[in-house]
């Protein structure tokens, strides 16, 4: 996620691309989910980025370093 993307991130959802392709979408949890309020929640990873545990982080910056990780393949 380039900084551009990181910074056009709303309070509730933001999207990262690679190469042009999408390959996360991210989505901030809001009071219903009790401790987890404010956390990013993996909504859909995409290639590489797909993980059915369904991952959360604590702010965008953690999101970005784990999508990094994925793409690159460790």
């Amino acid at each position: 996620m380039s900084r551009s993307q990181r910074a056009a991130a709303t309070r509730r959802a933001g999207s990262s691309f690679a190469d042009g392709f999408l390959v996360a979408v991210l989505v901030r949890l809001s009071e219903d989910h009790g401790v987890d309020e404010g956390r990013w929640f993996l909504e859909a990873g995409f290639g590489r980025v797909d993980d059915q545990g369904q991952p959360t982080f604590a702010d965008l910056d953690e999101a970005q370093a784990w999508i990094q990780h994925r793409l690159d393949g460790q």
